[in-house]
């Protein structure tokens, strides 16, 4: 029984295509024919991806009448294209190189995958890849980088232990934490050239005071000059002020603080969480028709792939945002802890529930309820968050 689709059979009329490479891009321009219905006529043409020769480039579009210019994601060798091309106006498609992998066995040039991609993106037969607004990537820019500098001072700290191992202190084996008060004031002695144990155990606070005589053990080691100056160079990294950083990202998110109190109300999400979440996604939930398409976005959801009638693989997610899996894997595990329905699973809430949560819950009240309790659109199954029901703006009973 045939049954209607939901597709329509429109062919975009003026359409443009780039091929993107670190020095050069391949422009492929496909618009109709005058007095021949059907037919089509078509450009191809090199650019420097200089500045200049991209502003030429985006005026020969403009008077051919382009209205929608598709690029493959390439590196970051698309992004100077793609933002003038923005600021000029088009309707500007970031597709995935995976999604427009030419036909085996056909020859490859710059020119045919130019070519290529014009005429799938005139049938419309890709879809666009999520990019999110100026304002939300400028603030992405800066949330990233912090992580980034996180990361590394985490990278440092570790290798202080290692080399502390190297020079036989044991520190780490006495002192939970090597790098707080007590431990930064034992090491910045190390520095100054104190090298006896006793007098470097003396530098212990509170409750590591219990701990001496392991302590004097510990520093009972062969701690060089060599090792006191590579010493200096870590804790100078792991010192890297972010003071102005954060400065930076806190007005950049002013304009979203309503949106990032609304974040913060559920379990596992604090403010800074938040500010990484909406840098990531965005405040623009229409981009995604359903929180389970974002969930698939962001690959956390398991991957279909299925023939004959037979499930293959693993349903392996896939690689995705690994700013947004890291910080939705921590709030995943925060929420695990809390005395609500998204700690009822006993390992944690699934981080795929909390994108549930913000696609649904934008602009509505939310109601966490207690383990065990009811509350408003929670089914165990589904891992629906408790939002108030989009169509009919009431709360769905479990």
């Amino acid at each position: 029984m045939l049954e209607e689709t939901q597709d329509t059979e429109e062919i975009i009329e003026r359409v443009a295509a780039l091929d993107i490479g670190k020095a050069e891009v391949v422009c492929c321009t496909r618009v109709p024919r005058d007095g021949s219905p059907g037919r089509r006529m078509q450009e191809v043409v090199t650019y420097p991806t200089m500045t200049r020769s991209l502003l030429g480039m985006s005026d020969h579009l403009r008077c051919l009448g382009v209205t929608r210019v598709v690029m493959e994601a390439t590196s970051d060798y698309w992004r100077p294209a793609f933002y003038i091309l923005e600021a000029a106006g088009f309707e500007v498609w970031l597709v995935n190189a995976k999604d427009v992998k030419h036909l085996p066995g056909r020859p490859k040039t710059d020119k045919l995958d130019a070519v290529w991609l014009a005429k799938i993106a005139e049938r419309q037969m890709i879809r666009p890849s999520f990019v999110p607004p100026r304002e939300i990537r400028a603030l992405r820019d800066l949330t990233r980088y912090r992580t980034d500098l996180v990361a590394a001072r985490t990278s440092e700290k570790q290798r202080v232990e290692r080399l502390l191992e190297d020079a036989q202190i044991k520190l780490s084996t006495v002192a939970s934490d090597v790098f707080d008060s007590s431990g930064r004031d034992m090491l910045a002695a190390l520095i100054a050239g104190e090298r006896d144990p006793k007098i470097l155990a003396q530098y212990a606070r509170r409750r590591l005071r219990a701990k001496l005589t392991a302590l004097e053990e510990a520093f009972t080691g062969k701690f060089t000059d060599h090792h006191a100056f590579l010493l200096t160079k870590m804790l100078g990294r792991i010192d890297a002020d972010i003071t102005a950083l954060d400065t930076r990202i806190g007005a950049e998110v002013a304009p979203y603080a309503d949106a990032i109190a609304r974040l913060s109300e559920i379990p596992g999400i604090n403010p800074l969480a938040a500010r990484v979440i909406i840098a990531e996604i965005g405040l623009d939930m229409t981009r995604f028709p359903t929180a389970a398409h974002l969930a698939s976005w962001a690959k956390f959801a398991p991957g279909v792939k299925e023939s004959a009638g037979k499930k293959k693989g693993r349903g392996n997610t896939g690689h995705g945002n690994s700013y947004l899996a890291r910080v939705l894997g921590n709030c995943a595990t925060a929420a695990g802890k809390t005395d609500t329905f998204l700690g009822g699973g006993g390992s944690g809430a699934p981080r795929a529930c909390l994108l549930d949560v913000w696609a649904r819950g934008r602009n509505r009240s939310v109601q966490f309820t207690r383990r065990g309790g009811r509350c408003a659109g929670y089914r165990p199954h589904r891992l629906v968050c408790p939002f108030l029901m989009p169509s009919t703006g009431k709360p769905e009973r479990c």
